[in-house]
């Protein structure tokens, strides 16, 4: 069976899906009704007939990737995530949910809708901390999809990765400009890049961000990292910093805030890969079920027989546990701006699940699952590195798990007791 002619189930309405499910959106007092219901549909419909019968080709082939943002801005489904004043279509985080989910049943579909990562991120990024300047010079080109962009923060060891806090990459001003010293690697998207938000320690204790061109003197892009996934365009490349001179004028945000203007941007991105990965996982999910109702053994529908019933259940449940927990922070970020703790739970459970379901999947297949006639292969491979990229598993849980310990200490010494702690939340999330 060709990739073309994968098996799938039909688009179905989803409870979860309607307007009235939808909740608030930042900054008006409703969503915005049928009209991101449309939205979804056509952002489906788009992946379904036009990304993927060709998702092969825009890998290999340019004019296939440009002519399919053509017809993305055609439809009308195109940067879901960039600023409306930047021709994007300006979507809250809880109204992103559904729409970078169906952007994510191809793997390139993120790409060709231009709200895929790390661009997406910093376009965010770029909204809340750019100057106006900045934003012409890099958030109009980046939201249009003239131009791609990197985020550099993660360094080799000793420098950082999960602890920021380990930051090795200086900047140190020489008269009016800045200059640029250490070491990057893992950056994402950086071959090809235009230009890089790059993170580099000012004191002793504090960092800021810098926006630096490609081709800047002193700035060099190495290697691809060879890694299991092939899926981001640009790859995961080495830079490094020498004498990289930059000016005032390319300080991101304030001077010192650099940690705490990274969390502008942390949070929502390791959610919206949530979002896009679950639609990577429901396809593989639907692949899986156009397959077992389809295949006969033992004199029984493979669909028919209890061990196959009860993956298909448990990728059901996964399933819908990832979308209640990617709404609940997205709902959080948009009524407060920050949900560190309700991200850090996304993250970990939906990059367990997005395994877990693809797996099955792949098991469920048996023989085609692991060969390349279905693309479910391909997907495993894809989303392993997710426990990994935008903080492992175990880093977020030892986040939460502090988070908790610190919030019953609190409710203790406020004598407000457990059943209180078990239900309070400064913020108006639910929290345990």
């Amino acid at each position: 069976m060709s990739e073309a002619s994968e098996p799938t189930t039909p688009a179905f309405v989803d409870p979860l899906r309607t307007p009235a499910a939808l909740g608030r959106r930042a900054g008006r007092p409703e969503a915005p009704g049928d009209g991101l219901q449309d939205l979804t549909d056509r952002v489906r419909s788009f992946i379904d007939h036009q990304v993927i019968p060709v998702e092969r080709e825009i890998e290999t082939d340019p004019e296939v990737r440009t002519g399919l943002r053509a017809a993305a801005r055609t439809a009308g489904v195109f940067a879901p995530s960039a600023p409306r004043g930047y021709g994007g279509l300006g979507l809250s985080m809880l109204e992103q949910a559904d729409v970078l989910e169906e952007s994510g049943r191809s793997l390139l579909g993120p790409l060709v809708m231009n709200c895929a990562a790390p661009d997406e991120g910093n376009m965010t990024l770029l909204e809340h901390g750019a100057t106006p300047a900045q934003r012409e010079r890099y958030l109009r080109p980046l939201a249009t999809g003239d131009v791609r962009s990197a985020f550099a923060m993660t360094e080799p060891a000793p420098g950082a990765g999960s602890d920021p806090a380990a930051l090795t990459t200086t900047a140190v001003r020489d008269g009016d400009d800045w200059l640029i010293d250490g070491s990057k690697w893992f950056i994402t998207g950086a071959d090809g890049a235009a230009f890089f938000i790059v993170m580099a320690r000012t004191g002793a204790d504090v960092a800021t961000m810098f926006l630096v061109d490609a081709g800047s003197p002193g700035l060099s892009v190495g290697r691809h990292i060879p890694t299991i996934d092939a899926g981001f365009t640009g790859g995961h490349c080495e830079m490094v910093f020498e004498r990289c001179r930059v000016p005032s004028s390319a300080v991101l945000g304030e001077v010192d805030r650099g940690f705490a203007n990274a969390q502008v941007r942390l949070g929502p991105a390791r959610l919206t890969h949530c979002m896009r990965w679950l639609g990577v996982a429901r396809r593989a999910h639907e692949i899986m079920l156009g397959y077992v109702v389809e295949r006969e053994l033992f004199g029984h529908r493979l669909a028919d027989l209890g061990l196959a019933q009860h993956l298909i259940a448990d990728n059901e449940i996964d399933i819908a546990a990832s979308r209640s927990l990617i709404r609940t922070a997205a709902a959080t970020l948009d009524k407060h701006g920050r949900a560190n703790n309700e991200t850090s739970i996304a993250k970990t459970f939906v990059s367990e699940a997005v395994g877990r379901i693809v797996d099955r999947s792949v098991q469920l297949c048996g023989g085609q699952g692991v060969s390349h006639d279905l693309p479910l292969a391909r997907f495993l491979a894809e989303v392993r590195p997710f426990r990994i990229y935008d903080g492992p598993s175990e880093v977020h849980r030892w986040a939460v798990a502090r988070r908790a310990v610190r919030r019953y200490e609190a409710a203790r010494r406020g004598g407000q007791g457990s059943a209180e702690f078990m239900t309070r939340d400064p913020q108006g999330g639910i929290r345990a």
